[in-house]
């Protein structure tokens, strides 16, 4: 588990008076990717145009290019504007296997100052069940002080 506190100090200080958003999803992408074993891939898919997602800033193997919202766990996370939390990516009906190798996942949607859906947070592991809710608050209100605030 990373310590998030840490992490959260480390990006506030290197997005601060930072406003282009690709600029700041780049730098959470790395900081958040190399903040812990088991994210095997972290990136993000910004919304581009209604139901659209498209790939963003990442760290890891390549990611899928685009992502409607009516599919995978990025599209339920933009869908329904909420945190999916997936222990087995086999089991979650219409999951998009970009890498072979993701055995569970985490997608939190990330809100403008305005409070819209304008990407989601992706983050991949090799291994199963290794997300937890702490995970979800301390990244969510990593986002939200980034991005909303």
């Amino acid at each position: 588990m990373p310590d998030y506190k840490m992490l959260a100090a480390t990006i506030r200080s290197l997005t601060e008076g930072e406003t282009d958003e690709v600029a700041l999803m780049a730098t959470l992408a790395c900081e958040i990717h190399h903040s812990d074993d088991r994210f095997d891939w972290t990136g993000f898919y910004r919304v581009t145009e209604p139901e659209l997602l498209k790939i963003g800033p990442y760290q890891g193997g390549h990611g899928c290019l685009q992502i409607p919202f009516s599919r995978g766990v990025c599209g339920a996370a933009a869908r329904s504007g909420e945190t999916q939390l997936v222990d087995d990516v086999e089991a979650f009906p219409g999951h998009i296997a970009c890498a072979s190798s993701t055995r569970s996942e985490i997608v939190i949607p990330v809100r403008n100052k305005a409070g819209q859906v304008i990407a989601v947070l992706d983050i991949d592991s090799d291994q199963p069940a290794a997300f937890t809710e702490e995970d979800d608050k301390a990244l969510s209100a990593i986002l939200s002080e980034v991005f909303a605030a």
